[in-house]
């Protein structure tokens, strides 16, 4: 069965975007220091990619205008305009996404990627849908923007796997216990 992952960058104080909704915060403490690469590793092993309409217009319009940066994996953006036409690697839907992501989860193949936003990943958490959380905690304070996580009586416990410490940024990787 395939795994879960949400892989996402937020600041220290919870925002995955700031109050413009740009995401141009996401580095490390030091401009002259190149940052580790950690996504090509990760990217080696999803075949599927999740994501909401405004974070596909934010990737085709500000972060990669000129070309899809998630080719070779098939791409779910979540949209309820019906002009959207899909292409070869990029599907839209209005279906639940715990649906789809339950039907997913059942075929062979590489892990679900949840790149975002936070509605997509909200929806699923409330399913407890999400097996892996790969979050990289940039060294900034937003003070406010667009939280990764709404509040929630359901409390979801994890478990440590993996942390990497590089340029002021904090890779934490934990999986559901």
């Amino acid at each position: 069965m395939k795994k879960v992952v949400l892989y996402i960058a937020m600041s220290l104080d919870g925002y995955i975007a700031d109050c413009k909704k740009s995401v141009s915060w996401i580095k490390g403490q030091d401009d002259s220091v190149e940052m580790l690469d950690t996504y090509s590793d990760f990217f080696n092993n999803v075949d599927t990619v999740i994501m909401g309409k405004r974070t596909y217009e934010q990737i085709t319009t500000e972060l990669s205008p000129d070309r899809w940066p998630y080719s070779g994996a098939i791409t779910y953006v979540f949209t309820h305009d019906a002009s959207m036409t899909d292409t070869k690697d990029i599907k839209f839907t209005n279906t639940n996404p715990c649906r789809l992501v339950n039907i997913l989860k059942e075929e062979t193949g590489k892990n679900i990627w949840i790149c975002g936003g936070a509605d997509v990943i909200n929806h699923l958490m409330k399913e407890d849908l999400i097996d892996i959380f790969h979050i990289s905690i940039i060294p900034t304070i937003l003070g406010g923007g667009i939280k990764l996580f709404e509040e929630t009586d359901d409390m979801i416990n994890l478990s440590l796997v993996n942390t990497l410490n590089y340029n002021g940024v904090i890779e934490v990787v934990y999986k559901r216990r």
